[in-house]
């Protein structure tokens, strides 16, 4: 059966690619380089897993990503203008990256050979396993037969309930990229100081610091439950996912103890998927994020028509 539309984003979205084969979902990647000479595209050239080990391994290197290029998007675009089938292009928020720009260059070369072509490109505002959850939101509104135009709609609304609730194993890699000089001038050098970060509406914002991992990771928990308690809607209203970095085991230890605190404090959850935050995110990071992403649901019982 031929598809409504097709739903493309950039490789920031973190997803396992047996996910996205499976959603039917194409992925743009990003690069990663360890010297700023070669350039390996993720998931295709480097695994993520390798991206962590070899910034584990090499000590003090800080390696850079690059985003897709026009030529990418246009090749991922071209067979499904040329089939006529609408495209909506998810990108990573453009604070971060020009990706969008790349996607949009893209749009114009393809619509000068195929005219009729429909592409949406859209600003997620959001980055990594979040940017990941509302592709998927995508797929489920198209899986759930919403015309392209209420799909479009329905990921405007919902984006700007997405956040990221995180910590980082230390924070030399945030003060090397200048993400956050707000959380290293706070920081400054105490011993085994760790912020604790909200993203959201396309920035990442100090939540607090504190020392050590158990304590971080105590106060990322309780971002989460401070964002499901204020909000009018049930949790089963959310899409809420963990990302971690090089540490798989540590990941899957963190949404055990999560879902074992959320059904605790009377919430109904069966699941929390985790997911591996990608080399996008991870060269700001270091090897150690870990956190939550969560983002209302594209579709759910209390959903706006």
């Amino acid at each position: 059966m031929r598809e409504a539309f097709h739903i493309i984003s950039d490789g920031s979205c973190d997803l396992p690619p047996a996910l996205v084969q499976e959603k039917n979902i194409t992925v743009v990647p990003f690069y990663v380089s360890f010297d700023e000479e070669q350039y390996y595209k993720e998931n295709v050239d480097i695994a993520i897993r390798d991206f962590y080990r070899m910034m584990v391994e090499k000590k003090g290197v800080y390696p850079k990503s690059s985003m897709p290029s026009i030529q990418d998007y246009e090749e991922a675009f071209r067979p499904f203008a040329e089939n006529d089938t609408p495209i909506i292009c998810i990108c990573i928020t453009t604070k971060f990256s020009g990706s969008m720009q790349s996607a949009l260059n893209a749009k114009e070369l393809i619509l000068e050979k195929y005219p009729q072509a429909e592409i949406t490109v859209i600003d997620a505002t959001i980055n990594t396993v979040l940017q990941g959850q509302y592709v998927l939101e995508a797929a489920s509104l198209r899986d759930q037969g919403f015309s392209y135009q209420d799909t479009i709609a329905r990921l405007e609304t919902i984006k700007s309930t997405g956040r990221i609730f995180f910590t980082v194993g230390n924070i030399e890699y945030l003060r090397h990229g200048g993400r956050i000089g707000k959380v290293a001038a706070l920081a400054g050098g105490a011993l085994d100081i760790r912020p604790i970060i909200t993203l959201k509406q396309g920035e990442i914002f100090p939540s607090g610091l504190d020392r050590g991992r158990k304590r971080t990771l105590k106060k990322v928990m309780t971002l989460l439950l401070e964002y499901l308690q204020e909000s009018s809607f049930g949790i089963d209203c959310y899409s809420i996912a963990v990302g971690y970095g090089y540490d798989r085991e540590e990941g899957i230890a963190f949404r055990d103890q999560a879902l074992s605190t959320l059904r605790e404090k009377g919430y109904a959850i069966d699941e929390i998927p985790v997911y591996q935050i990608g080399a996008t995110i991870g060269v700001h990071t270091g090897p150690y994020p870990l956190g939550f992403g969560i983002i209302e649901k594209g579709v759910h019982a209390h959903a706006g028509g």
